[in-house]
């Protein structure tokens, strides 16, 4: 199989298992629900790479986008994406982007590269999250910062840790070998 057609084999079972996992979630009290999107994007980041991973999450929107029901919930369509949590779904192609090239352009320890990756990537999707979250409610920012990202911290570490647990054994399996290396 060449090299174009292996990455977008990668990307396309990336995108369906975002798309499995992204709908299971918990309701909370707030707007936002939790779900295991995060984790799918950030695992998508780190074992196909930045560019494959971020393509991987793009396409997953434009899935939501059309109405296939891969949102939070089973939800779906462009009122979901460009709604109070809109911000955050965006904010899914950086996330994925910045945990792939933290990963990659570790020379060492790509684990805790990996791990510091997915930090800055859920700081960033934290960032644009609220942003929007606060445009589209008009909500103050202590009032979204404890709507949208104070109970998702603990989670969100509990899948940084996951993933960094289950990575280095995903690039074992010979279709994921050298799936993350930078283009």
């Amino acid at each position: 199989m060449n090299t174009k057609t292996k990455d977008m084999a990668l990307i396309a079972v990336m995108t369906a298992v975002i798309a499995v996992l992204a709908p299971i979630s918990l309701p909370i009290v707030g707007e936002v629900p939790i779900s295991l999107a995060t984790l799918a994007v950030m695992l998508g980041g780190v074992v196909l790479g930045s560019k494959k991973g971020a393509a991987a999450a793009a396409l997953y929107l434009v899935l939501g986008a059309i109405g296939i029901p891969v949102f939070a919930g089973y939800s779906s369509g462009a009122g979901i994406l460009f709604g109070m949590t809109g911000g955050y779904l965006f904010g899914y192609i950086p996330l994925a982007y910045i945990s792939g090239l933290f990963y990659e352009k570790a020379k060492t320890n790509k684990t805790v590269a990996a791990f510091i990756g997915m930090i800055v990537g859920t700081v960033v999707l934290y960032i644009l999250g609220t942003i929007w979250f606060i445009a589209v409610t008009k909500m103050n920012l202590a009032g979204a910062m404890m709507a949208c990202v104070v109970p998702f911290l603990p989670g969100d570490l509990l899948k940084m840790v996951v993933v960094a647990a289950i990575a280095p054994q995903l690039a074992k399996v010979p279709a994921l070998r050298n799936a993350n290396a930078a283009a």
